[in-house]
């Protein structure tokens, strides 16, 4: 018998202190219902979880993202669908207008309802906005950009030393004019109008003209527009050297960005959504020459400052030609909201299956990281009853060392 090393007490402690530890580990479990409460309860599983868990609050915040961005379509749709309904009273303004059973001064008045609501398409498309952004001014579409107002330099209005094809986007068709050797502005202002309404099957419309000091002038150089010119480029070289090009819109190559939405939980997984200009010269209800007023009473929509003339209908010609412009510029806007509708239908079933993804993630990660209650129950249970068991036997193995006193008697 031996006293200075109980081994039954050491081994009685080493299997108490490891019911202890389990019972405790049982606990934390049960209390938190976490099976995973730090990196050392399973690493692997922890690393797996947390990368999964990166992605359920992805794909949770797309989900409130394409919400959002549905709110954003609600916004541009609805103040398009009020621009729809003011083009219908301008296109029955203009149906008014045709007929000669109106008079001159009939015709005024007409004249300045239709001036007073393509104003306010302006206002609509000036003014409509989203978190302080706004959606109908051509901002939010790509394509919209302002070409430079030179091709090559400020040369003399004169005739072009080399001629060469200049290359045009007219209303979104592209347009190749032929220029000649010494061809003077007139010239080149008659040649854009031919190769223009060539291609464009129209007569008599004019995209180019001479301004007062004799160059060729481009009115509008906004592309995407109803009747815009944008310079694509020239060939042959310097072929185009000495001819001058001018315009009263600003200039510069600043172009518009469609929106991006993200959809997703990780990069690249994006929705695009361009949203076109939605003001009255987009729509080509206002512009310069026939069909249009000579004076400037439509308005940016903020203001009562007249900047742009207005479709005419003081005669039966031009208001029957009215007609046709202001139902393109219906056709154009349903369009949009068409656009915007499958956008936003689409946007609803990505959020259901966003929904659905997350759901079924967040099932995955709850196996790896969540403990099961009546498991852990159960084992928390059985720690206990060894703890209590290793307490009676540790209280055992201390009492046999108390035989060797019987040796001393």
């Amino acid at each position: 018998m031996i006293i200075n090393h109980n081994i039954s007490a050491l081994n009685t402690h080493r299997q108490l202190s490891s019911a202890t530890n389990a019972q405790s580990k049982s606990m934390e479990k049960l209390a938190s219902g976490m099976r995973i409460n730090r990196a050392g309860d399973d690493a692997a599983g922890l690393a797996i979880s947390e990368k999964m868990r990166g992605q359920i609050r992805g794909l949770d915040q797309a989900s409130r993202n394409s919400q959002d961005a549905i709110s954003l379509i609600q916004t541009a749709e609805g103040a398009l669908n009020e621009t729809t309904d003011i083009l219908q009273r301008m296109r029955e303004l203009a149906t008014q207008a045709s007929t000669d059973t109106n008079t001159t001064s009939d015709r005024g008045e007409i004249q300045k309802e239709m001036d007073s609501l393509t104003s306010e398409i302006n206002r609509i498309g000036n003014t409509t906005e989203f978190n302080t952004q706004k959606l109908l001014n051509g901002s939010k579409d790509s394509d919209t950009k302002l070409s430079t107002a030179s091709l090559t330099g400020s040369g003399a209005a004169g005739a072009v030393t080399t001629g060469g094809t200049l290359s045009l986007k007219i209303d979104g068709k592209d347009v190749d004019v032929t220029i000649g050797d010494g061809d003077a502005a007139a010239d080149i202002v008659t040649a854009i109008n031919t190769a223009a309404n060539t291609a464009l099957g129209t007569t008599g419309e004019e995209y180019a003209s001479l301004d007062g000091d004799g160059a060729l002038k481009l009115d509008t150089l906004t592309a995407g527009a109803k009747g815009s010119v944008e310079i694509v480029g020239a060939s042959a070289g310097t072929a185009l050297a000495d001819l001058k090009i001018s315009s009263s819109s600003s200039t510069g190559t600043d172009a518009g960005s469609g929106l991006q939405f993200q959809i997703g939980a990780n990069e690249n997984q994006s929705l695009t959504l361009e949203i076109g200009d939605m003001r009255a010269s987009n729509l080509g209800l206002t512009g310069t020459g026939d069909g249009f007023t000579a004076t400037t009473n439509v308005s940016n929509g903020t203001d009562s400052k007249g900047v742009e003339s207005g479709l005419d209908v003081s005669n039966a010609k031009n208001a029957s030609a009215a007609i046709t412009k202001i139902q393109s510029a219906i056709d154009t806007v349903s369009a949009e909201r068409s656009k915007l509708g499958a956008n936003q239908n689409r946007l609803e079933h990505t959020i259901n299956n966003l929904g659905t993804s997350s759901e079924n993630l967040t099932a995955a990660e709850s196996r790896v990281r969540d403990t099961d209650m009546a498991k852990t129950m159960m084992e928390q249970t059985k720690n206990s009853i060894l703890a209590q068991a290793s307490q009676a036997m540790l209280a055992q193995a201390n009492q046999q060392p108390q035989g060797v006193l019987q040796l001393l008697r």
